[in-house]
């Protein structure tokens, strides 16, 4: 449900008031700004977390909202990355993301003419699949080297073998 579109009607107004007027005197106390920290209290004594300010304007601005008998709508996006700041992400060159949108590699979406961006969530998945494929060629690279029954002229052949596939596999982008 965190992921999905939920909307929220007005209720119970006079709890909403409360909220409100906590949130004004303390922001009034602070000189407009919000105090330097809220936090979530939870049933325990020390059962607390600090709330970012970001939260709080969220917070603050639904409970506006709410208090004024509006609906509120909360509808998750996933956040848009610049072929920049997706290399800076991933540590390459831009150029080299754009190759991998340009090979279907990465998925990405272009609102304008020539400007791609990519969905954190789809970068985080190519990140977490490249990191899997490295892990992969790391054990298949890896051997024994104690064992006296390997012979060193075939662990050089596979060791060959295996980086040759790698090498075809940045080749066709999967890198």
């Amino acid at each position: 449900m965190a992921m999905e579109q939920q909307t929220y009607l007005p209720e119970q107004p006079e709890q909403l008031a409360d909220v409100l007027s906590f949130l004004d005197a303390h922001e009034r106390v602070r000189g407009g700004r919000p105090a330097a920290r809220y936090l979530l209290v939870g049933a325990d004594e020390h059962d607390s977390v600090e709330v970012p300010a970001s939260i709080h304007r969220a917070m603050r601005q639904i409970v506006e909202a709410l208090q004024a008998g509006k609906a509120v709508t909360v509808v998750p996006q996933n956040k848009l990355l610049t072929t920049q700041q997706a290399a800076d992400l991933l540590g390459v060159s831009r150029p080299t993301v754009v190759k991998l949108i340009d090979a279907g590699v990465m998925p990405a979406e272009t609102p304008g003419k020539r400007r791609r961006m990519v969905k954190l969530d789809d970068l985080l998945r190519y990140r977490r699949q490249r990191r899997e494929q490295q892990y992969r060629a790391l054990l298949d690279t890896s051997v024994d080297y104690d064992d006296p029954d390997e012979d060193p002229e075939a662990m050089a052949a596979e060791f060959r073998r295996v980086r040759a596939e790698v090498a075809a596999e940045r080749s066709r982008g999967g890198a």
